[in-house]
């Protein structure tokens, strides 16, 4: 039988001066035959990865019960109520290469590695390729990025960080190689020209913005072409993700207009960028939902806060820095103050599930058909131990990944078990990765 129905490709773009946009999965790119259909419509899996520094209280962490279900959630899981049938908490895992003098620095460096740093304070660092990069190098020649790195804080501090390891441990969680560090952006704005920008320098880039009222007014003529050939549906959809696009361009910059002029920023957060905490940290998850939902990117990374980080969450309460606060020495008062601090930033990765589970992706939401890994290269952050991580993983995983689950190990686990699992489910596979002894099989439907 001859087709006659021609789809659209998938990697359909909008483009101007200075702009590239890509666009939502829509009708119009399934093919018309049904048993095609069903292939193009297969969803695209998504994997991801937040970083929390510094451990966590972990009896306020670890979920209540016997068994293997999450029947009930911690205090400090509470916020993620609305996901639990998707989500797993995994108890007794271990970042074993983590042992040794770093402790900050090889939690960070181990987290997605799996893998010991070497001992040095000076250029020539050594690690291993991180878990999100053997992905990306398999699933990025299908997008725009091989991945996307993004963190909340500067990455100014070089030298000796932590006890005669590099700063560059500490700095980034992404490596392409074991001697190829992937620096994270911060902005907002970098972020977005990222994902969107195309020609010209950022500069000039930026100048246009003053002028036009957004990035949308750039690739207003492809947009208005493109329209005519979509259906009503099609055409709402398109609608709703541009204007998802607006709003976040709005966002960045009615924060860039607040910050002009302010003598004395936060040294350790970028100029130009939201002045509370989780206004920052949303509109970075505002940022990746948004290249799932273009596929720009298949994978990627987000550091919540660095180790060794001195933030203050007055907003929650705790004036405290968070880096002496996490020293407890079970004090109570502090150990309530870190446990706060830790509700905080899982409230945010609710906020992030909440995005996913609202957008809609194929025959289901981006949520469905993501993979996301939540957690600590450090488990009791007074002692800085590796051992019973605060570990979560949420997601879909397009019909693979079981949830609802706690999963609990009598003896401590590779945290690289998982994550050769978590690449199972992304579709990369191997047989080992970094100190792994197995798969945790638990997660598989």
């Amino acid at each position: 039988m001859i087709i006659t129905k021609k789809s659209l490709p998938r990697r359909t773009l909008l483009r101007g001066m200075g702009a590239t946009i890509a666009l939502p999965l829509l009708d119009a790119m399934v093919p018309a035959m049904t048993a095609q259909a069903r292939t193009a419509a297969a969803p695209v899996r998504r994997l991801g990865y937040i970083y929390i520094p510094m451990g966590a209280n972990l009896d306020e962490w670890t979920p209540p019960g016997e068994g293997d279900r999450l029947v009930q959630l911690s205090p400090i899981l509470e916020s993620l109520e609305p996901f639990k049938q998707g989500l797993t908490v995994i108890t007794n895992l271990e970042n074993r290469n983590a042992y040794s003098a770093g402790n900050h620095a090889t939690a960070n460096s181990g987290f997605l590695s799996a893998a010991k740093a070497k001992m040095t304070e000076g250029a020539d660092y050594e690690l291993a390729t991180t878990v999100d990069q053997i992905a990306a190098q398999r699933a990025g020649v299908q997008t725009a990025l091989p991945s996307l790195e993004l963190s909340m804080d500067l990455q100014t501090n070089v030298g000796d960080c932590d006890n005669g390891f590099a700063c560059v441990y500490q700095n980034n969680l992404s490596w392409s190689s074991p001697t190829t560090p992937l620096p994270s952006i911060a902005h907002p704005r970098v972020a977005f020209e990222r994902l969107f920008g195309d020609g010209g320098t950022a500069a000039e880039r930026r100048a246009e913005l003053r002028i036009d009222n957004g990035i949308l007014d750039w690739v207003r003529t492809d947009l208005t072409r493109l329209k005519k050939e979509l259906g009503p549906g099609d055409n709402r959809t398109v609608d709703e993700y541009l204007d998802t696009v607006r709003e976040v361009e709005r966002r960045i910059q009615r924060a860039e207009e607040t910050t002009e002029g302010v003598p004395l920023p936060d040294l350790a957060r970028p100029v130009g960028v939201p002045a509370v905490y989780a206004d920052h940290a949303r509109l970075m998850f505002d940022l990746q939902t948004l290249a799932m939902r273009g596929d720009i990117t298949r994978v990627m990374t987000f550091q919540l806060a660095r180790e060794t980080s001195n933030r203050t969450y007055p907003e929650i309460g705790v004036p405290d820095p968070h880096h002496p606060t996490s020293h407890h020495a079970n004090d109570p008062v502090k150990l309530a103050k870190l446990a706060k601090i830790n509700a905080f930033h899982v409230s945010l990765f609710g906020y992030y599930l909440a995005k996913l589970s609202s957008t809609p992706d194929g025959d289901g939401s981006l949520l469905d058909h993501c993979v996301l890994l939540c957690g600590s290269g450090m488990g009791n952050p007074d002692v800085h131990d590796h051992l019973n991580l605060p570990i979560l993983v949420a997601g879909g995983g397009a019909g693979g990944l079981a949830g609802g689950r706690h999963i609990k190990y009598e003896e401590p686990v590779p945290l690289a078990n998982l994550h050769l699992t978590l690449l199972d489910k992304f579709g990369v596979r191997l047989d080992t990765f970094g100190d792994s002894t197995g798969r945790v099989e638990e997660l598989s439907l």
